[in-house]
């Protein structure tokens, strides 16, 4: 009997713990099947905000004086990499994903560990959109100091040193820096709640700061992005800084000219022509803009300055200048002098005709494509502003889901529309001598151009921004030249009225207040400090570049770090646009106009022949024309390297892919971009690479970094 109960006893004691080890696999696998299906589950509905956590406290305090200072901050440290990154290639991000998950990481042991008057208290995920929003707004005007300013300098059409004009710098920045956050609001119920369009940056950032804060996995899911950004972003500011005391080992690698001094003499003619560099910024660039933008650019490249180049160095079209006289068959074709740009130009600026029609014509004709779409937006936020004085009780037939107390007020962006419309004719006026007029005429560009972009951002999630202020030269310059305007009075207005057109829209901003169900209002005071931020980030730090790099505003330099391609295509317009006489070299010419028209062609093919499925198919003119503007083959090899690994990444690890890509990008990004800064410093101080680095790597051992 003993031996029987024993036997029961220990039959019970096994099937309890057989019960107990399946509840435990049960419930991990439970878990992993959640984790690995999150990601698809989230992907089903980009329109509607996100179902409500009944587990989740109130925030009863989305606007937090902790949440906007640390947006603020990031925004700073973004504001340095938009500026970098905009010199290097044109290209600028926002800081939304930067700033969601560091703000995160920043806030949240904040809130557990600190006295509540010292920042501590419940943080969820709308005050984390009001720190993402703060950072947005507060990196979101260098795109002015990559662009037109360095081509007012350039031309000679302000001061020698930007360093003297930066009062009149920030007072300009000041006229950009409010009229986006204004224009975006009236536009948000038609592109958001009407159109539901997807705004993929404001729906991944979304999706981020919902990840971060809710679901039983959201600690280990925060953790592990936190971690990653933080890892990759201390290995790209680590090795920009470090590689700038070595850059033939660390950053560019000359293997033409390796080969050349081993014997293959010819080798040196590609050297001429092309570098080979991996800079994690670019990498990171590329992991977010996907293959279509990756490899259009790259083509663009390898089209420019691999055939056409070549070609017409070959016919005696464009000629370049011995770069080293003690290494033969070494030449520069990168220079930019315009001493004779007609009979004697040189590759480079041969090339920036093609590239920039290909820009304008390219977005031109996806807006002629989508004129319904705009006309439809502008005729329905015409009627929404006049609603707002309208006594006959026209009915809104689109149902806001956000309190009444929670939205935006009229007369708030109303008076901050009016109010820096009226600083901006004062300063425009007093400082630049532009008339009232004028002015009033780039404002209302702004606004109808708001359209623009946010149709394009809200499909594309790219912003024509270059495009948009290049379209504006064209037409002030028209207008100075009706006006018998000097040459150098019309390039500075056409200049200064385009920059005024690139007020950036935050819509995307309001796509993530949208989905998490987050307060417009407290999203817009966040914007409006950020925004402040701004326009002393974005002078200083273009100061302090130029001041460590004259050859971004001056082109007696033969080589210069920072290639600038936005700036050369200002420039070429504004000298295109206000000169007596068309500074085109001929053969340039006929070659912009037939790939501007290729561009069309490719663009309408696009909208009315090919099925929306194969659209990745099509080439991006807007990428291949930078790709002709941008002087070096670097930066798109390295996109083309951040988009393939993406894309394989994606197809054969999607979990992975879906916890680590963001974060690794965006730290790669942010990272290059305060190395940049650094860098800079170094270089002002004196204890840059330049004085104490290497020269190993480098052609005729000359530094090259």
């Amino acid at each position: 009997m003993a031996t029987a109960a024993s036997q029961d006893q220990d039959r019970i004691s096994y099937v309890q713990s057989l019960s107990s080890r399946l509840e435990k696999e049960k419930g991990a696998v439970t878990a992993d099947i959640t984790l690995r299906l999150e990601p698809l589950l989230q992907s089903i509905n980009t329109d509607d905000p996100f179902p409500e956590d009944p587990d989740a406290p109130v925030e009863d305090q989305q606007l937090t004086v902790r949440a906007v200072l640390v947006g603020c901050m990031l925004g700073a440290v973004i504001a340095a990499s938009n500026i970098y990154l905009g010199l290097k290639t044109g290209w600028t991000f926002g800081a939304s994903l930067f700033g969601s998950i560091i703000g995160f990481a920043i806030l949240k042991p904040l809130s557990r560990s600190a006295p509540t008057f010292l920042g501590g208290g419940y943080f969820g995920p709308k005050e984390n959109n009001v720190c993402q929003s703060a950072a947005t707004s507060a990196g979101s005007l260098g795109l002015l100091f990559t662009s037109g300013f360095p081509a007012a300098y350039q031309l000679g059409l302000l001061s020698v040193h930007p360093k003297d004009d930066i009062g009149r710098l920030i007072t300009f920045t000041i006229c950009c820096a409010f009229f986006g956050l204004s224009f975006t609001q009236p536009l948000r119920k038609f592109y958001i709640l009407k159109l539901k369009l997807v705004f993929p940056s404001g729906v991944a950032a979304a999706y981020t700061i919902q990840s971060l804060h809710v679901g039983k996995n959201a600690e280990v899911i925060a953790k592990k992005k936190t971690k990653t950004l933080i890892y990759s972003f201390i290995f790209a500011i680590s090795l920009r800084v470090v590689s700038e005391y070595a850059p033939g080992l660390l950053w560019d690698w000359h293997v033409f000219y390796a080969l050349n001094r081993i014997g293959w003499s010819s080798t040196i003619a590609a050297e001429s022509w092309v570098s080979i560099s991996g800079p994690p910024a670019f990498i990171g660039v590329g992991m977010l803009t996907g293959i279509n933008a990756s490899y259009s650019f790259l083509g663009g490249s390898f089209l420019a300055w691999a055939v056409l180049g070549p070609i017409i160095v070959a016919k005696g079209i464009a000629f370049g200048t011995v770069a080293d006289t003690s290494i033969p068959g070494y030449m520069n074709y990168m220079g930019m002098t315009l001493e004779n740009p007609i009979q004697e130009p040189s590759p480079r600026y041969w090339l920036i005709w093609p590239g920039t029609l290909m820009l304008l014509c390219a977005s031109f004709a996806e807006v002629a494509c989508n004129w319904r779409s705009l006309y439809v937006a502008m005729r329905s936020a015409c009627g929404m502003l006049l609603q707002r004085f309208s006594k006959d009780g026209v009915v809104d037939d689109v149902v806001d889901p956000v309190p009444e107390h929670e939205r935006v007020p009229f007369w708030a962006w109303g008076s901050v529309l009016v109010l820096s419309t009226i600083l901006t004719c004062v300063i425009m006026g007093v400082q630049f001598g532009q008339n009232v007029g004028v002015t009033l005429l780039a404002i209302v560009f702004s606004f109808l151009f708001s359209f623009i972009g946010c149709e394009s951002s809200g499909r594309t999630n790219i912003n024509p921004v270059t495009s948009i202020g290049n379209a504006s030269q064209l037409v002030f310059g028209g207008l100075g030249r009706g006006q018998n305007y000097s040459v150098q009075r019309g390039e500075l207005l056409n200049l200064l009225s385009g920059m005024l057109t690139l007020a950036g829209d935050m819509i995307g901003d309001l796509k993530t207040t949208h989905l998490l169900r987050a307060s417009p209002r407290a999203v817009f005071v966040a914007q409006l400090c950020g925004a402040v931020v701004s326009i002393f980030m974005a002078a200083g730090l273009y100061v302090v570049f130029s001041t460590a790099y004259p050859c971004i505003n001056d082109l007696s330099y033969l080589t210069c770090t920072f290639p600038a391609p936005d700036v050369q295509s200002w420039r070429a317009v504004a000298v295109a646009v206000s000169s007596t006489t068309l500074p085109i070299p001929p053969s340039s010419g006929y070659a912009a106009i037939a790939l501007g028209l290729v561009a069309v062609i490719s663009v309408v093919a696009k909208y009315t022949v090919v099925p929306p499925k194969y659209h990745d198919f099509i080439p991006n003119f807007n990428a291949i024309g930078i790709g002709f503007i941008m002087n070096v083959c670097t930066y798109p090899m390295a996109m083309f390297f951040g988009s393939t690994l993406a894309f394989f990444w994606r197809r054969m690890f999607f979990n992975n892919y879906q916890m680590y890509c963001v974060a690794v990008a965006a730290g790669f990004i942010a990272g290059e971009g305060l190395g940049g800064i650094v860098n800079a410093v170094f270089t002002i101080s004196g204890i840059s690479g330049a004085t104490y680095g290497t020269t190993v790597g480098c052609p005729g051992n000359i530094y090259c970094g």
